[in-house]
């Protein structure tokens, strides 16, 4: 049996071993919906992509992508993981640039992937869709019974919960300092009463604060998804995406151009850093990006 080529990509890390692991199954064709679940399970990391040939022509790949429990319309680490999977597939040189388009379940993906000399490759994508508001009514003292912190933890600032989807719904949680977001535990059996569900996904709990490890970075993170099987991620640029309507909303940057960095993982010690880029105009987020470094760890064959 030939067998289908796969490679394990860390992703939003510029060095091995960091960042959130990705498995790219290279040739999807044959494989239906519910051999994929399988195969992702199998994987067990927090996404699983299967490339295949693209709807249209002039697209790179169709992708889909798949959590231990359910398929995605949309995520971050497996978009940029994938992006430079096959630009550097396509024998990428040291300084090349490329424009990609990833055809995902939400739609189209454009991405660019840049390979910089003696560093990781990078990519970025524009958002498929902005961040749109999620109906959220839970107290801040259930949402800190859910995280196993006090109530005077949760928020700073002018930020309190909100719920937000780019495409994947998160409520997206501030806390006061390192210190909340460190001791924060995921209680799942309480967060179904905080978070139904939002296009038939149940959202997941991004805990945020202002205060970093990282001179670098703007915000630090935290991501719980057991639901999906993911106890606790260590990148996630689909949150990140979720989030940018949250940075503006609480932040209401002036217009223009804003770029933040993200730090995520460092709990998990899988430390990462996305990129976050947003554009605003009268107040509104018009455009974003999501972007990052990702290398490649491992290939073997799948043989199913």
């Amino acid at each position: 049996m030939a067998g289908r080529r796969y490679e394990i990509y860390d992703v939003f890390t510029d060095r091995a071993l960091a960042g959130n692991p990705l498995a790219i199954v290279r040739d999807s064709d044959g494989l239906d919906g519910i051999a994929m679940q399988a195969v992702a399970a199998e994987f067990n990391l927090s996404e699983t992509v299967f490339v295949g040939p693209p709807r249209n022509s002039t697209h790179a790949a169709g992708v889909r992508i798949f959590t231990p429990k359910s398929e995605l319309p949309f995520a971050g680490h497996p978009t940029v993981g994938t992006a430079i999977a096959l630009h550097e597939g396509g024998k990428a040189r040291a300084g090349d640039t490329a424009i990609l388009v990833l055809e995902e379940k939400i739609g189209p993906v454009r991405c660019a992937v840049s390979a910089t000399p003696g560093r990781a490759s990078f990519a970025e994508f524009d958002l498929p869709r902005l961040p749109n508001p999620v109906a959220l009514s839970a107290e801040p003292e259930l949402i800190a019974a859910a995280l196993g912190l006090d109530a005077g933890e949760i928020g700073f600032e002018n930020h309190r919960p909100s719920a937000w989807t780019a495409g994947v719904p998160y409520v997206c949680i501030p806390v006061a300092d390192l210190k909340a977001a460190g001791r924060a535990q995921f209680d799942p059996r309480l967060w179904l009463d905080i978070a139904p569900p939002a296009d038939n996904i149940i959202p997941s709990a991004y805990v945020y604060c202002r205060e970093t490890v990282g001179e670098d970075c703007a915000f630090h993170a935290r991501m719980f998804a057991p639901h999906d099987g993911i106890v606790e991620d260590p990148a996630t640029g689909s949150a990140a995406a979720a989030f940018a309507g949250a940075l503006v909303a609480f932040d209401a940057p002036v217009d223009g151009f804003g770029r933040h960095w993200i730090e995520q993982g460092i709990e998990m010690g899988r430390p990462s850093h996305i990129r976050l880029e947003v554009e605003t105009a009268a107040g509104a987020l018009t455009a974003a990006r999501i972007g990052g470094y990702a290398v490649r760890l491992a290939e073997g064959t799948l043989f199913v």
